[in-house]
């Protein structure tokens, strides 16, 4: 309707005006309400991403400390062990000389077991083999005896020994060249 013209029935021109004026005051109103909605999306966006974020580092500390304590479980006797190493290597010096009793021979059998029994294994190491310094440490270094012995182990002083997955001590080695 334009402006010029006067309504013929004076109840729809008040209905009319009426409605005129509602919508271009709910315009103003819709935006505002728009941009609120779309601030509330936003802000609870970035609540879900800060919710993830935090949700995924806490599940990473959760495995992170689950395995610190597995670690832990698996070479908490490592000091106590290294430190029986020395006893054990006394007694497999005395029993190649042939200097150990029948008892000290039990001992020797008892402490061997026990120690196998809390996870220590000990690492194979025999003279021919190839050195290798993930399980081996050179002392000494000697002629060959033989051209097929350069670079490998001529003779194992001490063997290595293995808790749960780690070596706690290397076989002490005296090598060929």
């Amino acid at each position: 309707m334009q402006e010029n013209e006067l309504p013929t029935n004076p109840e729809a021109g008040a209905e009319t005006l009426a409605t005129e004026n509602t919508s271009t005051m709910e315009n103003p109103e819709n935006s505002q309400e728009n941009t609120e909605i779309a601030d509330l999306k936003r802000q609870l966006e970035e609540s879900k991403n800060k919710y993830l974020y935090l949700y995924s580092d806490f599940e990473n500390f959760r495995r992170n400390a689950a395995r610190e304590r597995q670690e832990l479980a698996k070479t908490a006797g490592r000091d106590i062990m290294t430190a029986m190493l020395s006893v054990l290597d006394d007694f497999d010096r005395a029993s190649k000389n042939g200097a150990l009793s029948e008892g000290m021979q039990l001992i020797h059998h008892k402490l061997v077991h026990t120690l196998q029994g809390k996870g220590l294994e000990q690492v194979e190491t025999k003279a021919g083999d190839s050195f290798n310094a993930d399980f081996h440490e050179a002392i000494t270094e000697i002629p060959a005896p033989a051209e097929d012995l350069k670079g490998k182990i001529v003779d194992v002083i001490e063997p290595a020994y293995r808790l749960g997955d780690r070596i706690i001590r290397f076989a002490k080695v005296v090598v060929g060249n």
